[in-house]
C-alpha cells in the first residue's frame, strides 16, 4: 500500500512538505507535552545506566554483576508486560504511563537510599533494577501505542521520526550528563552516584507533571472479560504476520548477541583507562550516530524498499560491534559505537512504524508489549548474556563473538523470512 501523501511529499522533496509536516506535527500540543515527557525520562534512565553500571562494577570487578543488574530487570519485565499491553488497551494510557513512572521514582528512591547509607552489598541495587523492570512492563508498550493516539493518522510517521530523533537526542545528553554529574559528585563530595540519583528524582517528578496535563487517551471499550485469551491477542496477532514478526524477532536476536552496552563500565576502566566522564561518552557514541541518522531518517523518511533497509542496518550494527570489542583505542571505539546507533536506528524505525501501522488500535497495546517484550529481552537480557560470556572468556571475546553471531543472524533471517526481505512499502496510517 501506498504510504500516507505527507509522508510521501516530505520523502520526495526533504523540504517545503517536510516543514509543513514538522510544524503540524509539533502543532499538537498534547503530543509536545508527551515528547517532552518522554525526552526527560529517557534523559533520566541513561543517566541511570551509566551510574549503577559504574558504581556495581567500582564494588565489585565482576562483569557478571553488570550482567545481573540486566536479568534483575528482565525477569519482572517479562512476567508483567502482557499485563501492561491489556492495561494499556483497557485504561486511560496517560494514567498508566504516569503510574509506570511512579514505580521508577521508587526504584531511584531504593538506590538514593543505598548510596547514602554507604552499603557495599549490591543486592539493593538488583531490588531497584526489579522495580525499574515492573515499570518498564508497562510504560513501554503503552507509550509505543500512544503517539499514533496524538497526532492524525496522515502526520504519524512524522512524528514517529521526530520523537526518534528526541529519542536519541535524549540518550546523546543523558550518558554524558550522568558521566559529568557522577565525576562532579565523587570529585567534591565523594557521592557521585548520589547526585546523579537525586537529579534522576527531580526529572521524574517533571515528567510525571508532564504527562498529566496531557488529555486523556482511551482505547476503544473492551467487554470482552479477562482471559489469557485476550492477553495473548497481541501475540497471536504477531504470529500471523510474518513481516511484523521477523522484524522483531530479528531485533531480539540482533541486540541479544551483538550488545555491549552492560560490559562499557569494564571496558572503559580496564580496557581503554578512562573514568566515569569517559564511559559517559562511550555509552552516548550510539546516541549520536542514531540521533543523526534519525535526523536523516525525519527529513526523508524511508518509503522503498523499508525490508531490506532493516537487515542493512542490523548488518551494521553487527560488523560496527565487531569493531568495538576488538578496538584498544578510545577514538576507534567510540567511532564504533557511533556506528551501532547508526545501524540500530534504521532497524528500530522500520520496526516501529511497521508494528504501529500494521496494527488496529483496539489491540495496539497489546501488539506493543509483544513488541516491548522482544526489545527487553534482547537489551536486559542480552546485558545478562554479555555479563556471563565475559565472566568466561573475558570482555573482548564475549563482544567480537557476539558481533559476528549478529551477522550470523542476519544471514540466517534472510532465508527464513523472506517476506520481510521483499517488504517495500509500509501499510497506510489512514487504513488503520
Amino acid at each position: 500500500m501506498e504510504p500516507s501523501t505527507a509522508s510521501s511529499a516530505a520523502a520526495e522533496d526533504g523540504s517545503p512538505a517536510d516543514r509543513a509536516s514538522l510544524r503540524a506535527v509539533l502543532a499538537q500540543r498534547d503530543f509536545r507535552r508527551y515528547a517532552a515527557a518522554r525526552f526527560l525520562a529517557t534523559v533520566t534512565w541513561q543517566m541511570l545506566g551509566v551510574a549503577v553500571g559504574w558504581q556495581v562494577y567500582d564494588l565489585t570487578r565482576d562483569p557478571l554483576d553488570l550482567g545481573l543488574v540486566g536479568l534483575a530487570q528482565f525477569l519482572p519485565f517479562l512476567a508483567l508486560v502482557l499485563p501492561g499491553g491489556q492495561a494499556a488497551d483497557r485504561h486511560d494510557r496517560r494514567a498508566v504511563l504516569a503510574f509506570a513512572y511512579a514505580t521508577e521514582v521508587l526504584a531511584v528512591a531504593v538506590l538514593l537510599a543505598f548510596t547514602l547509607s554507604g552499603g557495599r552489598e549490591t543486592w539493593p541495587v538488583f531490588v531497584a533494577m526489579a522495580l525499574v523492570g515492573a515499570g518498564r512492563a508497562f510504560w513501554m508498550p503503552t507509550g509505543q501505542a500512544m503517539v499514533v493516539n496524538l497526532v492524525p493518522p496522515p502526520l504519524f510517521p512524522r512524528a514517529a521520526a521526530f520523537n526518534a530523533t528526541l529519542f536519541q537526542l535524549a540518550i546523546i545528553a543523558g550518558p554524558a550528563l550522568g558521566g559529568l554529574l557522577y565525576a562532579a559528585g565523587e570529585s567534591h563530595a565523594g557521592a557521585g552516584a548520589a547526585w546523579v540519583y537525586a537529579s534522576a528524582l527531580a526529572l521524574l517528578a517533571v515528567v510525571i507533571s508532564q504527562l498529566m496535563r496531557v488529555r486523556p487517551v482511551r482505547p476503544p471499550p473492551s467487554t470482552a472479560p479477562h482471559s489469557w485469551h485476550e492477553l495473548s491477542a497481541g501475540l497471536r496477532f504477531v504470529f500471523s504476520r510474518k513481516p511484523v514478526l521477523g522484524a522483531i524477532s530479528l531485533d531480539l536476536f540482533a541486540v541479544l548477541f551483538g550488545g555491549a552496552t552492560a560490559l562499557l563500565p569494564m571496558f572503559a576502566a580496564d580496557i581503554l583507562h578512562v573514568g566515569p566522564e569517559g564511559l559517559g561518552l562511550l555509552r552516548t557514541a550510539p546516541g549520536i550516530g542514531a540521533a543523526v541518522t534519525a535526523v536523516l531518517l525525519a527529513r526523508r523518511p524511508i518509503s522503498r524498499h523499508a525490508g531490506r533497509w532493516m537487515f542493512g542496518g542490523v548488518a551494521v550494527f553487527g560488523a560496527a560491534t565487531v569493531v568495538f570489542g576488538a578496538s584498544t583505542s578510545f577514538w576507534l571505539s567510540f567511532v564504533a559505537l557511533l556506528c551501532v546507533g547508526a545501524g540500530d536506528m534504521v532497524s528500530v524505525f522500520v520496526r516501529h512504524l511497521l508494528v504501529q501501522l500494521e496494527t488496529p488500535d483496539a489491540i495496539r497495546g497489546r501488539v506493543s508489549s509483544v513488541s516491548a517484550m522482544f526489545i527487553g529481552a534482547s537489551n536486559e537480557l542480552g546485558e545478562f548474556e554479555s555479563g556471563l560470556t565475559a565472566s568466561w572468556w573475558g570482555p573482548v571475546p564475549a563482544v567480537v563473538a557476539g558481533g559476528l553471531a549478529c551477522l550470523g543472524v542476519v544471514g540466517v533471517y534472510l532465508r527464513l523470512f523472506p517476506q520481510l526481505r521483499r517488504l517495500d512499502r509500509f501499510p497506510d496510517p489512514a487504513h488503520r
